[in-house]
Parts: C-alpha cells; structure tokens; sequence
C-alpha cells in the first residue's frame, strides 16, 4: 500500500491546508514588522501547527486509502448486483457473439442459465445475425421481435485493447487490431407498440368507387327493372364496407365515396378486394356483368392528402382499364383485380371532347413533335401519320421523330421518304428534333404512356405542353405533366383512337399512303382482327377504307423476310410447356432485323396450342432481353409483365430486362409466375 500514491482532485485536497501555512507566513511578516514579540509567538504557533499538520497527514493518508479501497471493492459489488437484477434483459458476448455474461432479466426472457448458457445469442434471437452487430467502437440501434415481444436492442462495440494490455493476466496478439465485446441491451417496447398499431389502425383512409360500365349495364336490361339492378349493386357495396365498419356514400348514379380505417383497409387487403368479384354477380337479366374500379389514398400525413391521393388512384385504374384496386399507400403504388377485358365504350363523346381539345392545343402553337416509343412499330407510326396529317392541316408545321425503326415500319417510312408530296423533313432522327424543339413546340407522344419507353425522353423536359394518346395501361411510371391525356385501354389500337380523333376534327382528308398506314396499325395490333376487336374498331376500319385505305396493299408491305420466318418456326419448336397453361420459348436474334416484332408475332401463334392460357418469348436484342406476352382472354398478361417492369394490355404485355441472360430472365419469369400461382393472383 505503501507504493500507491493519491493523486489528482483527492491530492490537492488534502494538501490544500498546508499551501494555506504560506499564507500565514505572509502575515507573520507583517505581525513581525509591528511588534517583534508578537510575530516571534506567531511564527512558533505557525510551526507547531504545520507539525501536527504533517502528522495527521501521514496517518490519515493509510485511513482513506483503506476507505476509499473499501468502497471501490463495495460499489463494485453493488454496482454488479444492481446490473444483475436490472429491470430490462442485458447480455455481454465476445466479438462472435457467444454469450459471456447475462443477468436475471435476460435469463427470465429467454429462459437459459447464465452459469452454463455460453452459445451464440444469435442461437437465441434469430435476427440478430452477424451483419447486425456494429463495427468496433460504435452502436446500433433497431428494433426486433421475439416471441410475443417486441423490443428495441442497443447493441455496444466496447474496445477492449487498453484494458488487456493494463492486465496482468491477460495478453492481446499483436497482429490482432480491434479486440472487442458486445453489450446488448434490450428495451420492452411491445406495449407502445400496441398502442402505435392501435393508432395506426384508427388513422382515416380515403377512397372513391367507380362503376365502370353502368350505362352500358343498364342499356342490356329491360327499362322497368333497371331501378332493380341499381338498388342491388348500391346494396352489395353498401353491405360489403358497413361490415368492415366503413362508411359509403353516393354522390352521383354510378359514383361513390368512401371513408374507413386503416384496420378495414387491411382486412380488404387480405381479402384482395374481393368485392370486385362479389359485384359481378348481380344479374337480373343483364348481358354483361357490372365492375367497378376503386381508388385508395392512405398514409399521406393528412386527411386531404389521403383524399387528393384516392382522385390520383381512381385515374389511374380507369385509365388501366376499370375493374381493379389502385391502392396509393404513400409513396407504393399497388394493383390488384384487373383480371377482366376492358368494356368498349358506345358513345363517342370522350373522343370528340379530347379531338376538340388536341386541335385547340395544336393551334396554339407554332410547331407540333410527335413521337412514339422506342423501337417503333407500325401502330406508334401510323398514329403519328394521323396526327401529323391534322397539324397540316391545320397549317401547322410537324414532324415525326424516329431513331429505331424496326423492319415492319421500315417499308411505310421509306415511302414517305422517297415521296415528294411530304416535306424532307418530316421525319427526324432524336438528334434533329432535340434541336428544333422550343418552348413554342407541342409535344404529342403516341403509343406510349411510360417515359422511358419513348423514343427519347428527354424531350419530355423540353416543353411543357405534351400530349399523350395510347392504349396501354397505365402504370406506376407515366408521363405525369402531360397537358391532355387520352388514354383507351379498351381500344385495339392508338391508329383506332387517332382514326376516331380525326372524324371530329373538320377538314381532315387522309391521302391514301396515310390511310393504308394507320389501317397496317390496326391490322397488325387485332392480329388481322382476330382480338381485341370492337364495334369501334371497324367503324375506324371503316373510315380508313372511305379514305382510300388498301387491305391487299397493306399486307403485301408486310410479307416476310425469309430470316424471319425461319426465326419464327425456330422458336415454335423450342417452346417449353410450364405449368401445362403457360408456354415459354426464345426467339433467336441472329439474322434477323427486328427480333421483337418476330417474337411478338411467334407469341401470338403459340396461343394456338390446346391448353394454352398464356405465352411468352423472350428474345436478345442490343444487350436487353425483351419479353412479348400474349394471352386469349383467360389471363391478364399485363399484371405479370408489371412484375418484370414492363406493361401493356390484358393480353397483349411485354418488359425489358437489361443486364441479364436469356436463361436468367426465363428464370425471372417463372419465379413470378409461380409466386402470383402461389398467391391466387392468376
């Protein structure tokens, strides 16, 4: 003991009276100067004290290191049992996990014995993996669930290199760098957890109910019982969410609102909105079956957020067609129903209302851009031919913008080319158009609702007046700040929807070549008219043909290269049959000058086999492997290639997949179908 001094605060402390006796001695000499006998007495007083001083010192100096040894060794010990018998679970590991020390809360919860459990913690707690625990020196903090319990762990990296170099009994590797432990300690926040999903589960969701085709379901239904069918389908709804504590109401024949809680929208969830279904089977006579298509808005921050949301939802499913969810939770976007054909609508005045709209736009400026998706095909082309006959028309100047034709567009676009009766510069490459389009330029994407899906997506950021005419649906990614958006899932083509656009605008003539354009649009898409065809689709057949339209003209431009037939019957006998309704194959590419529309059309002849619901074939072109799905009317293609990144009709869909293998994307493909097999989605 003998050996061991006291030092810092403590040793200033107990010498601070004897740097007082200087003091003394200062005024001794000042006692001195007054009176000689006085200081002398002073001065003797002054040294006996510093005497007794010294003594005290050096018998106390043994008396508190023994007290303050005492009461290290004491705290030590209580400081251990009160760490013991701490209210929340603590556990000390070595760096690789295994437990070295717990206390009774952590043995109480996981039920083990601190004097013989030394295994891993992860063996204990499954999530609390290796990736989990933090870098040397730092600390994490994140919650887990264990049992019924949830918890939030802080886990500690506590270095330990000083104290193993200071010990007697321990030694570190030198070329070991970091030595460490874990301390883990673990907060019961089940209850605040409960009550966080109890608040969740009252927060307000925001909804609107569409009925996508009630005119046309009461037009098919005797005129005295159509108050009936109407009163059944307001009793079904009214049924299904007063069940799930929700409240609906009706604020216009065929519209509704809705209002519930988080709680409800999970069950709806779980149930996969299985009223879609439920209302198709109100039938009182009626030809067709009615649908619906419901839009969401949930988790935005406010009440009007989640309202604006639900507007943004109900669009979007009316513009992929109806009879579908559009749940916007936040940021996600999810689908669900979407399962049935699109229903054509009668009237026309949707197209007349946007055709007036679109020339109104189109007068308004000097210049008018139309583009179509990338890899244009002849129903992108033939939309553009129609459009940009209404702007010359209309003495506006146009031009078409195309940097990847593929051979079935190559044959039209040569004509126009090698034809004096249309300008030079009708059709432009990306990089021309880039430079003549300006703030004074109207921008009219056909074809393609996806922005990076169009020919060149940057000169969506170039104008603010853009125009979207297509018949895809609509996805999670579409051109958000188009200024008109005229969107017709249920239509066989966008040459269809421009054919129609075109009977409303006065004045417009389409010379033959044109006509034969936007007629090859419609043949190619309905497979000579064979799906997705309509009464409206031969009334704009109809059309085309009065303005000199040649069906035999039409399809000798698209005889076959014999590449491509031979490309086509390759992948024919390499079809594989998965699940005994799906059939896959690949398209070879070697040779052939446009893959895709190869693959498009060999998957329309894979339909033909018995059984078959579905087909897909993929083929590899410029590095990106494409995938064409088509179906008959049994299966939504759309909502796999959605899966994949892609989109496109109920049964008419393809996806890109860049940076993958043929052999991988075919194992992409059957992993999703499998999954939505799995989850009744198909």
């Amino acid at each position: 003991m003998g050996k061991v001094r006291m030092t810092g605060q403590l040793k200033r402390y107990i010498y601070a009276p004897m740097a007082l006796v200087l003091l003394l001695f200062v005024v001794n000499v000042g006692v001195y100067s007054i009176h000689k006998t006085a200081g002398f007495l002073m001065l003797l007083g002054i040294l006996l004290y510093l005497l007794l001083l010294a003594i005290v010192n050096v018998r106390r100096n043994a008396v508190i290191m023994n007290e303050m040894v005492t009461f290290a060794a004491q705290y030590g010990q209580i400081q251990k049992q009160m760490l013991k018998e701490f209210s929340d679970p603590y556990a000390i590991t070595d760096n690789r996990g295994r437990l070295l020390w717990f206390n009774d809360a952590f043995a109480e919860l996981t039920g083990k014995d601190s004097s013989s459990y030394k295994k891993s913690i992860t063996g204990i707690f499954r999530s609390l993996t290796a990736d989990r625990f933090p870098a040397s020196g730092q600390m994490l903090d994140y919650g887990i669930e264990f049992g019924e319990k949830y918890f939030r762990v802080e886990v500690s990296s506590l270095v330990m290199d000083q104290i193993i170099d200071d010990s007697q009994v321990l030694e570190r590797d030198d070329e070991e760098i970091g030595t460490f432990i874990y301390a883990f300690l673990f907060h019961d926040e089940t209850e605040l957890q409960s009550y966080m999903r109890k608040y969740e589960d009252e927060t307000m969701v925001c909804a609107y109910i569409y009925l996508d085709n009630y005119d046309e379901a009461l037009e098919s239904v005797e005129e005295v019982r159509r108050s009936l069918l109407t009163a059944l389908i307001d009793r079904k709804i009214n049924k299904y969410f007063s069940d799930l504590d929700a409240i609906v109401r009706k604020f216009e024949i065929d519209k509704y609102m809705l209002v519930m809680r988080t709680a409800s929208l999970k069950e709806l969830k779980e149930s996969r909105f299985s009223l879609l279904e439920e209302v198709k089977t109100v039938n009182i006579g009626n030809d067709m079956p009615v649908t619906l298509s419901i839009g969401v808005g949930a988790n935005n921050g406010s009440y009007m957020k989640n309202a604006d949301s639900a507007r943004m939802a109900i669009e979007l499913a009316l513009g992929r067609g109806g009879d579908q969810v559009v749940l916007r939770d936040g940021d996600s976007i999810t689908y669900y129903g979407g399962k049935s054909q699109g229903t054509e609508k009668s009237t026309r005045v949707k197209a007349r209302v946007k055709a007036q709209a679109l020339q109104e736009y189109i007068e308004s400026k000097e210049r008018v851009m139309i583009m179509g998706h990338h890899l244009l095909d002849i129903d992108a082309f033939g939309a553009a031919v129609g459009i940009y006959r209404a702007c010359r028309m209309l003495n506006k100047k146009a031009n078409i913008v195309v940097d990847s034709p593929t051979s079935s567009t190559a044959p039209f676009i040569d004509e126009y080319r090698n034809n004096a009766d249309y300008a030079s510069d009708m059709i432009m490459n990306v990089e021309e158009a880039m430079a003549a389009v300006d703030e004074d330029t109207l921008l009219v994407v056909v074809d393609v609702n996806k922005p990076d899906y169009t020919e060149c997506e940057a000169l969506l950021s170039m104008t603010d007046a853009i125009v979207v005419l297509d018949h895809h649906r609509q996805g999670k990614e579409y051109i958000r700040k188009a200024v008109l958006s005229y969107i017709e899932p249920y239509a066989s083509s966008t040459c269809e929807m421009v054919a129609e656009i075109l009977q409303y605008m006065e004045g417009i003539r389409l010379k033959a070549l044109e006509a034969d354009t936007l007629y090859a649009g419609i043949l190619i898409d309905t497979d000579n008219f064979a799906q997705r065809t309509g009464v409206r689709t031969f009334e704009a057949a109809a059309y085309l043909r009065r303005n000199g339209a040649d069906v035999m003209r039409v399809k000798k431009r698209f005889r076959e290269d014999p590449n491509d037939y031979k490309a086509k019957g390759e992948t024919l006998r390499n079809a594989e049959i998965y699940h005994r309704y799906y059939v896959i194959s690949e398209c070879p590419g070697k040779g052939v000058k446009s893959p895709t529309i190869v693959a498009s059309q060999a998957a329309n002849q894979l339909l033909n086999i018995k059984e078959v619901k579905a087909s897909f074939v993929l083929t590899n072109y410029n590095n990106i492997i494409y995938i064409s799905a088509r179906s008959i009317d049994e299966l939504n293609v759309q909502i796999i290639m959605e899966r994949l990144g892609g989109g496109g009709h109920i049964n008419m869909a393809g996806a890109q997949l860049p940076g993958v293998t043929v052999d991988e994307a075919k194992e992409k493909l059957k992993r999703v179908l499998d999954e939505m097999l799995e989850g009744g989605e198909i």
